[in-house]
């Protein structure tokens, strides 16, 4: 197996799910080298070869249902995604921050590079979903809207958080912590000033208070930060160009 992250959470044992890292792959430069993102401006060719060995690795039968990501709150069904999305070696259609099945022969991933991942599924083991936050979806509810198109009790839902953009390096306006609050005031404790205008924001404790407030108390991982980590992690923010992590789940029977 590949350096992937594996969550460290209390699924039940037909979930599948996994985060890449950077090591290990075919980019070059800025991207290297396990980038599977192709609306990069990395070499479409090395990025393909990419996603084949990592469809290998993790011995899918099927193409990972890839997101035209957006930074909104709409979830797809990702039966939907499989008429439109071309194949892996073109981008895909379908507008949307997260998808969730209900079948064995979907894979639901998210590509994120600061971004917070975020992999769901139920206590049953019949549904998976996974999620892209970036602030503005957390801020839209792009989670909660997620748990809702998956029709499960949030109770019975496990949430794992991968990797994103640590608390001492995501940097916010007065605008973004405004935002939060404006809709959650208990959303101020996950933000420290750090210069007039400027706050610092951890991103992990904002969707878990969000996520607690709708009744889902069984959410596992946070803490990995994309910023700080430059040998394992892609970061937006700390190099502009760069590649993208997937995040992938699914259910066998």
């Amino acid at each position: 197996m590949k350096d992937f992250l594996t969550p460290d959470w209390p699924a039940p044992a037909n979930i599948k799910a996994f985060t890449t890292t950077r090591t290990a792959g075919a980019s070059e430069g800025p991207y290297a080298s396990f980038n599977i993102a192709t609306h990069v401006n990395d070499d479409n060719q090395r990025v393909l070869q990419n996603r084949a060995d990592l469809k290998k690795t993790l011995g899918l039968s099927s193409e990972p249902m890839w997101l035209d990501q957006v930074h909104g709150s709409y979830a797809v069904n990702a039966a939907e995604i499989s008429s439109h999305n071309p194949s892996s070696t073109g981008q895909a259609l379908i507008k949307a921050d997260a998808s969730f099945s209900y079948d064995t022969d979907h894979v639901c991933v998210v590509m994120t590079a600061d971004c917070l991942p975020v992999l769901i599924c139920n206590r049953q083991g019949t549904k998976v979903a996974a999620v892209h936050a970036g602030w503005r979806g957390l801020q839209a509810g792009v989670i909660e809207d997620t748990i809702d198109a998956l029709q499960e009790n949030p109770e019975d839902c496990l949430l794992w958080l991968g990797p994103a953009i640590g608390p001492q390096a995501f940097e916010v306006g007065d605008e973004v912590r405004q935002a939060f609050v404006n809709e959650i005031p208990e959303t101020a404790k996950a933000f420290e000033v750090n210069k007039p205008g400027h706050w610092l924001a951890d991103i992990y404790k904002l969707a878990r208070i969000r996520l607690q407030k709708t009744g889902i108390n069984e959410i596992y991982g946070g803490g990995l930060c994309t910023y700080t980590d430059h040998s394992r992690f892609y970061s937006y923010r700390r190099d502009g160009d760069t590649g993208r992590m997937a995040s992938l789940i699914w259910r066998e029977t």
